[in-house]
């Protein structure tokens, strides 16, 4: 299967990139925040705790969502929990999601739990921080902060000279929403992004992490994909610095392909069921473009026969 305009991956490019580079991430975006955390004891990052905790409340579309245990620098030894919600589209029961998720967490561990929520659709005006209700005497409210990418459409120049990671993070992010309908704009944007990493002075391992992120982020059909390798050759011969295409690149599209079917596998057993090994050898046989585009349809599925039909069609 062949699709002119490869659907854009916001799910696994997020949550690689806030593992790798959470403290980066917080003095991006909370700065306030990051000089209350003691950053000289380890963080620890509960993935599967957090799945286990809301593997019974499938509310809504789920993108990208991390638990991490950090320390406070106030003189206690007090440990708690950061909660980090990625939404990259608008949903009606958002908040609600937030909500139910982070009072699972504090009931699980009993430590204090901060949700933060980083929304990057399309629509400037949808910025749900909060939830609650009253009734018959009742209240209960609960608000979080939120990071909308959207409001830093007008920071362009701001975030181009910045060196934290996060800002060639937030500028890829802004690229995709930009160019959904233009994929030869998507390009150009893609080469500028690559030549403005080359410039920042990042290490080779940082280079190709953000690499991976803004390649996972700016999909390209192939005919255009094939132009990008290219210019991208001709960028790292000026420069001489041949770090993603060379054998490290081949490793990121291997590690692409591997995260994507791990992606969908885990899903689609959460969805309809253990799969067996019949057509796991067929889902491993796909392309990054098809299991991406499975990824998206498998949300609407409700059985097997879902996943067999979605597949004899394509």
């Amino acid at each position: 299967m062949t699709d002119k305009n490869p659907p854009t991956a916001y799910d696994s490019p997020w949550k690689d990139i806030l593992q790798i580079y959470f403290e980066e991430f917080i003095l991006f975006f909370l700065p306030n925040v990051h000089t209350q955390i003691d950053w000289t004891k380890s963080i620890e990052f509960l993935d599967k705790e957090l799945e286990e905790v809301v593997k019974d409340a499938e509310i809504g579309r789920r993108f990208a969502d991390k638990l991490v245990k950090i320390y406070l620098t106030n003189g206690s030894e007090e440990w708690i929990l950061i909660h980090i919600e990625v939404q990259a589209q608008q949903e009606s029961n958002f908040a609600e999601r937030v909500y139910i998720y982070s009072s699972r967490i504090y009931s699980k561990y009993n430590k204090k739990v901060v949700s933060i929520a980083v929304l990057g659709d399309d629509n400037p005006n949808w910025k749900p921080s909060q939830f609650g209700y009253s009734l018959f005497g009742y209240t209960l409210n609960v608000e979080y902060p939120i990071i909308k990418l959207l409001d830093y459409q007008q920071q362009q120049s701001q975030l181009s000279a910045s060196n934290n990671p996060f800002a060639i993070v937030v500028l890829s992010h802004l690229a995709a929403l930009n160019t959904t309908n233009d994929r030869t704009l998507r390009k150009q944007e893609k080469l500028a992004l690559v030549e403005r990493l080359y410039s920042m002075g990042f290490e080779e391992q940082d280079i190709l992490n953000l690499f991976a992120f803004l390649d996972w982020m700016l999909t390209l059909p192939l005919d255009l994909e094939a132009e990008f390798k290219q210019e991208v050759r001709q960028l790292e011969e000026r420069r001489e610095m041949k770090y993603v295409t060379s054998v490290e690149r081949s490793g990121i599209e291997i590690g692409k392909k591997e995260h994507a079917f791990s992606l969908v596998t885990r899903l689609l057993n959460r969805r309809v069921g253990n799969i067996d090994d019949t057509l796991l050898e067929h889902l491993r046989g796909l392309s990054v473009e098809e299991l991406d585009a499975l990824g998206e349809a498998l949300l609407d599925f409700s059985s097997m026969a879902d996943l067999t039909n979605w597949l004899e069609q394509h």
